[in-house]
């Protein structure tokens, strides 16, 4: 038997013979990384489109500013500090932690919701991109 006749046989067995390897391949148009690997980026999107990227690896530390009514994060890189300005942080501070966020997007405020009992849901409204001192 051949192989591939085996592998259509499995795949038959299986109940999906038109399954094909990239059919089998998780959905990564969501924001998050969602296996391990090497080289992970944190891409930051303004509404008039412009984005930027920075490398996990050269995140040295985070801060999360939960006073007033607006939240902030600080990311401070090697070569540059952003700030993510916003609401309802919490949870996306959680997700940088762990290195999970691909993409961050930045909306305008006129365009946040609050719901019924008057707080905003999640979301980053500003992003600061800060060259730290010594670098050109």
């Amino acid at each position: 038997m051949n192989r591939e006749f085996k592998l259509r046989y499995d795949q038959m067995r299986e109940g999906d013979p038109a399954k094909t390897e990239e059919t089998a391949q998780p959905n990564t148009d969501s924001g998050l990384f969602h296996a391990p690997g090497n080289a992970r980026n944190l891409c930051l999107v303004w509404p008039d489109g412009k984005r930027f990227f920075l490398n996990y690896a050269y995140l040295i530390a985070g801060e999360l500013n939960l006073d007033g009514e607006k939240n902030a994060i600080l990311l401070h890189f090697s070569s540059h500090t952003v700030t993510l300005a916003g609401y309802g942080l919490e949870a996306l501070f959680r997700e940088l932690l762990d290195h999970l966020p691909r993409i961050i997007f930045a909306v305008d405020d006129r365009y946040v919701i609050e719901d019924d009992s008057g707080s905003k849901e999640m979301a980053v409204i500003a992003i600061t991109v800060e060259i730290n001192n010594g670098q050109d």
